[in-house]
């Protein structure tokens, strides 16, 4: 990155933009896992039964059964994670690699690029629970309840408390974190080297961001 102006707002706001775009796409994949991981559980009756057998009879079951607004279930809380889990990661990992370069007066270091991302993943990870929860939630009822986003967060609060938004924060800070040391500096990478032909433009934020994406939506498939 070298002397990059870590004040510039560009990578926050295309970061955020390409997150939703890449949510809107993969989301059904994303509810076909949740419904997968959730089945088979003896301490919920609710979800004692195996309804699928793997993510393509999911899928399908899913979209039979309950249409797009089905698998679609939950979108509302994702975007809005998106919006605010996406920007605020990515704020954070330039901010704190800024004041690492400028601290230790180093250079654009692999190894600061992957503590920093992780950082600012496991923060901005904490941070954006409530809506992960809202979101899973959501996935999990489908089309039985017909909640709204506002309603969820609501009904969370009411029955659970605050602890209730934040359950789980742990687990999910701590894959947050695995997951943006990986990303962020392949992001990186990706966009200094698009940087002679794409220059620092939109086309070059959002061919590095989905260069990122796809990485994550094969995790998603490898955690089915």
């Amino acid at each position: 990155m070298g002397e990059k102006n870590w004040k510039d707002w560009r990578p926050f706001v295309y970061g955020g933009l390409a997150s939703i775009v890449a949510e809107l796409c993969t989301f059904p994949l994303d509810t076909t896992k949740t419904r997968l991981q959730v089945q088979g559980q003896k301490y919920d009756q609710k979800f004692a039964r195996l309804r699928y057998s793997g993510m393509t009879d999911a899928l399908l079951q899913i979209s039979k059964q309950e249409g797009m607004k089905g698998l679609y279930s939950g979108i509302s809380s994702a975007i809005l994670r998106q919006a605010t889990y996406g920007t605020i990661k990515f704020g954070t990992y330039y901010s704190l690699k800024k004041a690492a370069i400028d601290t230790w007066a180093i250079g654009d270091l692999v190894t600061i690029n992957i503590v920093c991302a992780a950082l600012a993943g496991a923060i901005s990870s904490a941070i954006a629970n409530p809506t992960d929860v809202v979101k899973v939630r959501m996935q999990v009822t489908g089309n039985d309840t017909n909640i709204s986003l506002f309603t969820c967060f609501q009904d969370v609060y009411k029955h659970e408390g605050i602890r209730g938004l934040w359950r789980g924060v742990g687990p999910t800070a701590q894959r947050a974190a695995v997951i943006a040391a990986v990303e962020l500096p392949i992001y990186d990478y990706s966009k200094n080297k698009c940087m002679s032909v794409l220059g620092n433009s939109v086309s070059n934020h959002f061919v590095s961001f989905d260069i990122v994406m796809r990485m994550d939506t094969c995790d998603r498939r490898i955690l089915r």
